[in-house]
């Protein structure tokens, strides 16, 4: 049987490797100067939220990038 307390230690320990993650993943963005410039576009904005996401996997090799377009309005 389940104690309370087993469970609140489980989440606690995947909250605090789920902000490890996504706080590697900002280091990442930043060491690429992904913050830097006032453009945001959508191919930079996608790419800097997949490499917050991919956090640590970046710095094995991982770059990911992002190619996007949004339909243009119609004259």
């Amino acid at each position: 049987m389940r104690t309370r307390r087993a469970s609140t230690t489980g989440s606690r320990a995947i909250t605090i490797v789920l902000v490890v993650w996504l706080l590697i993943g900002l280091a990442a963005a930043a060491q690429r100067n992904y913050f830097a410039g006032s453009d945001a576009t959508c191919a930079k904005v996608g790419t800097t939220l997949v490499t917050i996401v991919a956090g640590p996997l970046n710095y094995i090799g991982a770059n990911p990038k992002i190619d996007c377009s949004a339909p243009q309005p119609s004259r």
